[in-house]
């Protein structure tokens, strides 16, 4: 669930809606107008945007059959109870980088000069992630929008609790990219770190003020490049870029039904089940604070 892990979190109670809004507050702009002795200024009002999405439940299953308990060496439920598990990650997973994937702010990296691309038709095996100036484009970027830097992660080991990192934007990478930035002048391996205290699960290095982190189902766009190439996503972005939610207390639900629990519908007691349920809804609150860069690899 690599993809949840930077979101702004924010449940929905139990038996109130489906509907979660979350609220995007403006900043004010400098106050350079000096006081008059005893006169109250007009004072400012606050811009709101509200962003809302729709909480939905996903969920799978497995049929086990009585003859294979009997018959197998292994400790199938045990066995069916991990393989759930991780579709039901992957799950999360897929449907929180799908909307990220679909963001609007996006640049095309371009090798060449001077720089053409518009589109991702026009990425052509050229355009890699191997030089520096796209990367610091995206920063300038990111900080011409004032996306502030990430200063805590969500942490699957504390019970989705928060935990510390030192401030920085993230870039969720696939390992194809990470092979292409391994040559980049400026790239710092996570192994050369000064201090590892805070490094996040599945990060594979840094250049300048991004930290990457190192996933195989970053989203790929097969065939969507020149000549029929794949287009990879980078996705590079600060704090409070997007939101997950779920319904409190039904976040992830294991499911486990007995042989012989359907009654008649299972007269010889020859099946059981074992499945996962979950409520989950994922939204993009502000599109500039994010950036999808598109590239090839080689």
């Amino acid at each position: 669930m690599l993809h949840t892990r930077f979101a702004q979190i924010r449940d929905i109670p139990r038996n109130m809606t489906n509907v979660i809004k979350f609220r995007k507050y403006g900043n004010l702009a400098a106050a350079t107008t000096p006081l008059t002795e005893g006169v109250t200024p007009a004072g400012s009002s606050l811009a709101v945007t509200d962003v809302t999405a729709t909480v939905r439940q996903y969920g799978d299953f497995i049929k086990i059959t009585d003859y294979l308990e009997l018959t197998t060496l292994d400790p199938i439920l045990m066995e069916t109870s991990g393989i759930l598990g991780d579709q039901a990650g992957l799950t999360l997973d897929t449907l929180t980088r799908n909307i990220l994937a679909a963001g609007t702010s996006v640049q095309y990296v371009d090798n060449t000069s001077p720089k053409t691309n518009a589109a991702r038709g026009d990425i052509v095996a050229e355009d890699k992630m191997s030089v520096a100036g796209e990367l610091d484009i995206a920063i300038r970027t990111l900080k011409g929008n004032k996306a502030r830097k990430l200063t805590q992660i969500v942490r699957g080991d504390l019970a989705y609790a928060t935990a510390p990192v030192n401030a920085c934007y993230v870039a969720i990478i696939h390992p194809d990219t990470t092979y292409d930035l391994s040559g980049l002048t400026g790239w710092v391996p996570v192994e050369k770190y000064a201090n590892k205290a805070d490094v996040m699960d599945g990060e594979v290095g840094a250049y300048k003020e991004v930290r990457f982190i190192e996933t195989t189902e970053a989203k790929v766009f097969e065939g969507e490049g020149g000549g029929g190439i794949d287009v990879y996503a980078t996705l590079i972005f600060g704090a409070d870029a997007y939101g997950i939610s779920r319904i409190s207390g039904a976040a992830m639900e294991n499911i486990v039904k007995a042989k012989g629990s359907a009654g008649t519908a299972d007269p010889l007691n020859q099946r059981s089940t074992s499945g996962w349920k979950a409520s989950f809804a994922a939204v993009i609150l502000n599109q500039l604070f994010m950036l999808r860069l598109e590239h090839s690899v080689s």
